[in-house]
């Protein structure tokens, strides 16, 4: 479903400085219905592997494949769902709207397509409010408006950057139980969150990033296990210092 092999991305500094490794040899395989937490702390490389599964940026060197094509195939985009981290909706819009407008680039009949837009917005508490303008909605209204978009397609393959971000208790509760659901229902699922208690509950297998490279790549028991901490959250805490000490 989706692999990495051997990926490396440099970012270009100031003039006259090295380029600085936003990843570094990274390799790892997602299987079809597997959900992969990627944790690590701000400039780990998370967002820069999301960027390239979307085709946003390419990598410098290795592969990426998803669904055994290359990122850059168009069809892919009707096989994913994506949730970036922060929500740039045209303001005067409403959420019913682009609803509408992202099914239709996804060829989704409208009978189909109007059923799904009211049972996604219900859902999600957005169904009283979908023809108010998205520029009157909270931040946490923002991002389950978000999350319903990247849903409308019925995605295969779910992409969710900080999902959580913005969300009271409840509004994280509603969407903590709609990955669940997700899961049951086989979508295969990667995203990043600097939520551990979340990624420990929702996720299969983690990918702790550091500085660009790879720590650890298994479930969090085993990450847990092997820094002999009761939780993924210290466990990620004594690696991530454990590896400061031996730079």
């Amino acid at each position: 479903m989706i692999n990495f092999q051997h990926v490396t991305k440099f970012y270009a500094k100031e003039l006259g400085q090295k380029s600085l490794a936003a990843l570094a040899d990274l390799s790892f395989t997602v299987h079809k219905g597997e959900t992969l937490g990627l944790i690590g702390a701000n400039g780990a490389g998370k967002s820069t592997s999301i960027r390239m599964l979307m085709d946003f940026i390419r990598p410098d060197q290795g592969t990426i494949q998803l669904f055994n094509y290359s990122p850059r195939t168009p069809q892919l985009r009707q096989k994913i769902g994506y949730l970036p981290e922060t929500a740039n909706f045209p303001a005067n819009l409403t959420v019913l709207d682009l609803l509408l407008f992202t099914g239709a680039t996804c060829n989704i009949p409208k009978v189909i397509l109007k059923q799904r837009a009211q049972e996604l917005l219900t859902l999600l508490d957005l169904w009283e409010v979908r023809r108010r303008p998205l520029r009157a909605y909270s931040k946490g209204m923002q991002q389950r408006a978000n999350f319903a978009i990247a849903l409308i397609n019925d995605p295969e393959l779910l992409i969710l950057d900080e999902p959580m971000s913005g969300l009271d208790p409840m509004g994280r509760k509603k969407i903590i139980d709609l990955i669940c659901q997700l899961k049951k229902a086989g979508k295969t699922i990667l995203f990043c969150s600097h939520i551990l208690e979340d990624v420990d509950r929702l996720v299969d297998a983690v990918l702790l990033l550091h500085k660009g490279k790879k720590l650890f790549y298994g479930k969090p028991d085993e990450l847990a296990a092997q820094e002999n901490k009761p939780s993924i959250a210290e466990a990620f805490v004594n690696r991530v210092k454990r590896e400061g000490d031996h730079a």
